[in-house]
């Protein structure tokens, strides 16, 4: 895996030249051929080839599977022993897939998260109180949603974590009062506050606040970390002015330090906003927005279901997914941060009716399979 390993040495940004990254695509893709009966007959039935993979523009036709694929059946490339690490997607919507990871693929996503949140600089040695919107960790609870937000609790060492969702009688619940009793708490200390996880218990907490008439001011240096999406809130979704203007309101943060995070378990690519608050393409994956109704590559600009593409992991043949989601992908220069790489912004997700169509879809595209 020589092409795989170039990618993963790369800078984050502004580092794609020397087509790397379609070798490593290809590289992967038939090491996936090679050792996953499943996913050849779905390559052979697209009449797909990686003698096809030659430009980035090729990466159009690589076969991508929808994650719902994932949710019901199990695609593992590498025998169970060989896959130290699974992770559990969040099964919105009553469904939840598997993914594996084996160690090199698990050691690619770590140079990738270091030197993505090195350039984002969210590394620091001041001791910092956490305040989690989301699960706290539970023997129970494998999904990596919980796993990640925890993780990002290592980047600053933890004084104390606080959890908006904790298991009682079997089941998880929100407890914003608490939550909202340790904000006020953690400001009348020295130590930075950092926040991490659903954008919706973040908004709903600081809502809380407000309507106590409680404005605080978090500690220099602390900041709001999100990632994980509205999920089942996304009628309660608020823009992102909105959002950044209570938290300066009611928090005192600065929109500067509000960072956003997109990504997925079947896609475990780190996707952060730059200063202007886009998700631009890292060195590590490709984005492509295809049709709703064709699913044929759209220019930038338009609407339609994302596709996502990297060659990062050798257990699953995760190489090329469609999530949930409808997106629009523009050209990077047009944002102005610095970074040239194109950026993501996601529109929303999809219903499970409509998932099953982009997955019928697909399967048009693919060839009709028995998985």
């Amino acid at each position: 895996m020589k092409y795989r390993s170039a990618v993963f040495r790369k800078k984050p940004y502004n580092d794609n030249d020397g087509g790397d990254f379609v070798k490593a695509v290809a590289e992967m893709t038939d090491y996936h051929i090679k050792h996953n009966e499943k996913y050849a007959a779905l390559c052979l039935d697209a009449g797909f080839t990686t003698d096809m993979l030659k430009t980035e523009k090729d990466l159009e036709k690589l076969p991508f599977i929808p994650t719902l694929t994932f949710k019901r059946h199990c695609l593992f490339t590498l025998p169970e022993k060989r896959i130290p690490v699974k992770a559990t997607s969040s099964g919105t919507g009553g469904a939840a897939g598997v993914i594996g990871f084996e160690l090199s693929g698990l050691f690619c996503a770590l140079k990738m998260v270091l030197k993505i949140f090195s350039y984002k600089k969210l590394f620091s040695l001041k001791p910092t109180n956490y305040v989690i919107f989301g699960y706290k960790p539970d023997k129970n609870n494998k999904t990596a949603v919980s796993k990640t937000a925890f993780g990002a609790t290592l980047f600053a060492p933890a004084l104390h974590r606080t959890y908006a969702l904790t298991r009682r009688n079997g089941r998880y619940e929100a407890d914003l009062d608490s939550v909202c009793k340790a904000i006020v708490g953690y400001c009348k200390r020295r130590h930075p506050v950092r926040f991490m996880g659903f954008p919706s218990y973040t908004y709903f907490a600081m809502k809380l606040l407000a309507d106590k008439g409680i404005n605080v001011k978090l500690p220099k240096g602390s900041k709001i970390m999100l990632a994980g999406g509205w999920k089942q809130y996304y009628r309660e979704q608020v823009d992102k002015k909105e959002f950044y203007d209570t938290a300066k309101r009611v928090l005192g943060v600065d929109d500067c330090d509000i960072v956003e995070f997109y990504g997925a378990v079947e896609h475990p690519v780190s996707y952060c906003d730059c200063k202007n608050h886009n998700f631009h393409i890292p060195s590590y994956s490709r984005v492509i927005i295809r049709d709703v109704t064709t699913l044929k590559p759209l220019p930038y600009g338009r609407t339609g279901l994302v596709e996502l593409i990297t060659p990062m992991i050798k257990a699953t043949p995760i190489t090329a997914v469609m999530p949930d989601d409808l997106g629009v992908l523009y050209d990077g220069e047009s944002c102005g941060c610095g970074i040239k790489s194109p950026y993501l912004k996601i529109i929303g997700r999809v219903g499970l009716k409509d998932i099953k169509t982009c997955a019928a879809g697909a399967s048009e595209l693919l060839g009709e399979i028995k998985l």
